[in-house]
């Protein structure tokens, strides 16, 4: 068992910056995801890091803007978003799969979740 809980959320203005952070507990993970989910939308894949060797992938949209990262010693992982948009407005989830080191984009492959961390974006 794992399990995930996301912190850094908030309300902030176009352009400006935030750091989401997801502290793991109970077990080491193959891949760490982002997801997020606006209201009356699927929620939407953002951003997978593979815990060994670090390779990541990330949705378009958010691509050059966001930046996810691990930290082995505190076993974290973060989400560093530059640039919001209001269309980032969602409430931010961490997800983790365990298994191989395939970086799905796909939320049902994930096993474990956090509690999600809400992100607004005013114009």
């Amino acid at each position: 068992q794992g399990q995930l809980v996301e912190s850094g959320g908030g309300l902030v203005q176009a352009g400006d910056s935030l750091s989401l952070s997801c502290a793991i507990s109970g077990r080491i993970f193959a891949v760490m995801g982002w997801f997020r989910q606006a209201p009356g939308k699927d929620r939407e894949f953002v951003a997978a890091i593979r815990w060994s060797g670090g390779a990541t992938t990330y949705t378009g949209s958010v691509k050059d803007r966001f930046i996810i990262s691990r930290d082995d010693v505190r076993n974290t992982v973060s989400l560093q978003m530059n640039n919001l948009r209001p269309e980032d407005t969602a409430v931010y989830y961490c997800a983790s799969k365990v298994g191989n080191g395939a970086l799905i984009t796909n939320a049902r492959q994930y096993d474990f979740w956090g509690q999600g961390t809400q992100v607004t974006v005013s114009s």
